[in-house]
């Protein structure tokens, strides 16, 4: 199942006006839903984004559509190559602040007896260390004014199973983003930490027997329903926007009341 984009844009004023936004794995599932979120709030963003031609194509239509200032840019954060090819683009850009969102995620769902140590790496390369070497190769253009928002899961913090590499390398991941937010806070640069609930996009077929997690997921979440995408790039809009001008280093969880009910 996969949310798409297809409502009218809701009005978002001017929240992030002379912004300069990146969001990896930008142009698919969550990544999207932000992208066209900061775009519509007045942000100028590139969309990150790996494989899938057919979804930054219509992603770029639709910011045509609507006179967006939305840019594709194909690039892999798990390569050396993929994180300078970034940092040209920002760096080509007059548009400052810059901000981050780390959307990108990679792994794969098998159980433990079925994992190899290229496994955990593969994860690893890109949920982790990419995110690493992305903030550490940006760091000249983020300033007064910058945030960094890490995109986490559920798996950071609890057992889920299929899911022990793209978990561990999510546990990893939050650490560095506090490491970050403590070190960069006193530059003006805000890092907090996103950990949706479960989310209908194509990244749940990975799971084995996913339609049956799916029902599962629900009947556990008070709020009765999973949370969408949309809700989801509210969230990482509101840790982005001088409303959280006094949050750092912090952990918004938006699962519809999950992880409270358990």
């Amino acid at each position: 199942m996969t949310e798409r984009i297809e409502n009218a844009p809701r009005e978002t004023g001017s929240i992030l006006d002379g912004r300069l936004m990146l969001v990896t794995g930008g142009t698919r599932g969550i990544g999207r839903a932000i992208s066209l979120l900061f775009a519509r709030a007045g942000a100028n963003v590139i969309a990150n984004y790996v494989r899938n031609e057919d979804s930054a194509a219509e992603l770029a239509g639709i910011a045509a559509g609507e006179a967006l200032q939305l840019v594709p840019l194909r690039a892999d954060l798990s390569s050396p190559k993929g994180i300078e090819k970034i940092n040209e683009a920002v760096s080509a850009s007059s548009v400052r602040p810059v901000s981050i969102v780390h959307c990108a995620e990679s792994g794969v769902h098998r159980k433990l007896d079925e994992l190899t140590s290229s496994h955990l790496e593969f994860s690893m390369s890109l949920n982790l260390r990419g995110f690493f070497e992305l903030v550490r190769t940006l760091l000249p253009t983020l300033g007064e004014g910058s945030t960094i928002v890490a995109v986490s899961s559920e798996g950071a913090v609890r057992a889920v199973p299929s899911y022990t590499t793209v978990g561990t390398s999510k546990g990893a991941l939050e650490s560095l983003a506090r490491h970050f937010a403590a070190e960069l806070a006193p530059r003006g640069v805000r890092v907090n930490i996103l950990s949706p609930g479960s989310v209908p996009t194509d990244a749940w077929q990975a799971f084995p027997d996913s339609e049956h997690r799916l029902a599962s997921e629900i009947e556990r979440t008070p709020l009765g329903r999973l949370v969408t995408v949309e809700e989801i790039a509210e969230a990482a809009l509101f840790l982005s926007s001088p409303a959280a001008s006094g949050i750092v280093g912090q952990r918004l969880v938006v699962d519809g009341g999950k992880r409270i009910a358990q």
